[in-house]
């Protein structure tokens, strides 16, 4: 049981890494946020993991939720703009 939570963790930490390296990796913006909600979504499950659950649903809710909301109307604002 002990090996199946290190290995757990392991893919956590890998796909936190792999996520956060793509979402800066920055080939367009609408593929970035939606990089940015799964980041956020994989920290969350770090802080669960790490028994902060409060910490987590902070997460979720402020630093996936309401943020990627307002990125989203953003991008939706700036692809409506017309261009210089």
């Amino acid at each position: 049981m002990a090996t199946l939570n290190i290995i757990f963790d392991l893919l956590l930490a890998v796909l936190l890494a792999a996520t956060a390296w793509l979402a800066l990796d920055g080939r367009g913006l609408a593929r970035t946020v939606m990089l940015m909600l799964v980041f956020g979504l994989l920290l969350s499950l770090v802080w669960v993991r790490l028994g902060a659950v409060d910490l987590a649903l902070a997460e979720a809710a402020l630093g996936t939720g309401v943020t990627v909301v307002l990125l989203i109307e953003l991008l939706a604002r700036l692809q409506g703009r017309p261009r210089d």
